[in-house]
């Protein structure tokens, strides 16, 4: 498979009156077509800067550093808004965000809403345009008259699904779905997980699953890229992260971590708080938390290296 996404050595940061705080620092990666990316951490670790920096848009005061983000032969940091705007954005990379209600306005139908997503990018008759919600709603398992609902009168499922229908109305090659299932219920989780799924094969889609929850990542993604301090810590596949795992905050993450098929006696948590991104760090950002951690990784900032087929891993303790 050929490459969707390819992120080289992104750095994005804020520019706060306190000074610059290093949300992505120095972050490669690359997707294939039809992937789905699981990116997991704590939160304050980078995984929603990440999102909305791969979309163009980084949060002000955010400010792209350097790096380059390069979909279809084009490197987004270098091209203007206009451009990302209208050729881009929505067309070839939308995004789900965190919290469905904080996506919709509550002054407005949900058809409102996704038919001014389409007026900002192509010209379409109205009469066809509301056809075309209709047919999206559809697909995603609502009835056409909730086009002409607040969203005040659906349910977190249903807005989430509306959110996720207008995010498929251009037919991106990739979404951003950045904790797609917070606040729901399982039961309702459960159900917006198998739509994706469905959603995906339908539509040769590809995913970045962005969450805190490793368990809800197995259920949906190939890959996880595990990110710690506004760095990545682990990259690697999906069926190798409960046995082979081997940065040490990839696994008191899985220690952590709730399992039907194995009796666990007691469920370990991760002493101390995320590194301040204010302030700058010498060594391996994970070290005053670690507790394999050698006097190296006090002063020496450890380098990704790839340590298997599709495995890299930021740590001195691999060799």
């Amino acid at each position: 498979m050929s490459d969707l996404l390819k992120v080289e050595n992104l750095k994005m940061f804020y520019h706060t009156s306190k000074g610059q705080v290093k949300a992505i620092n120095d972050i490669s990666f690359d997707m294939k077509k039809g992937e789905t990316l699981g990116i997991v951490g704590e939160s304050g670790c980078g995984k929603t800067s990440l999102g909305t920096s791969l979309l163009g848009m980084p949060s002000v005061p955010g400010k792209y550093e350097s790096g380059k983000i390069i979909i279809d032969g084009e490197n987004i940091i270098e091209l203007k808004e206009e451009y990302i705007r209208k050729n881009i954005r929505w067309a070839k990379i939308s995004m789900v965000f965190q919290g469905a209600m904080n996506s919709l306005t509550p002054v407005y139908t949900i058809g409102k809403q996704m038919l001014e997503t389409l007026n900002r990018h192509v010209e379409m008759d109205k009469s066809e345009a509301l056809k075309l919600i209709e047919e999206y709603l559809g697909y995603i398992g609502l009835h056409s008259s909730v086009a002409n609902r607040y969203p005040h009168e659906l349910s977190g499922g249903m807005k989430q699904r509306a959110v996720i229908a207008a995010a498929l109305f251009l037919k991106p090659k990739l979404i951003i779905l950045d904790e797609p299932t917070t606040a729901l219920d399982v039961i309702v989780q459960a159900q917006i997980i198998n739509l994706l799924k469905k959603l995906k094969k339908e539509f040769d889609l590809s995913f970045i699953f962005i969450t805190h929850d490793l368990a809800l990542e197995s259920e949906i993604a190939d890959r996880v890229c595990v990110m710690y301090g506004g760095k990545i810590a682990e990259i690697v596949r999906n069926e190798d992260i409960y046995k082979n795992a081997k940065h040490p905050y990839t696994k008191r993450l899985l220690a952590a971590t709730p399992r039907l098929k194995k009796s666990v006696s007691k469920l370990e948590f991760i002493e101390g708080v995320p590194p301040d991104l204010l302030k700058s760090h010498k060594g391996c950002m994970f070290y005053e938390r670690c507790k394999e951690r050698i006097e190296k990784c006090k002063t020496e900032e450890p380098k990704i290296k790839e340590i298997g087929s599709g495995h890299y891993c930021t740590c001195h303790l691999i060799s």
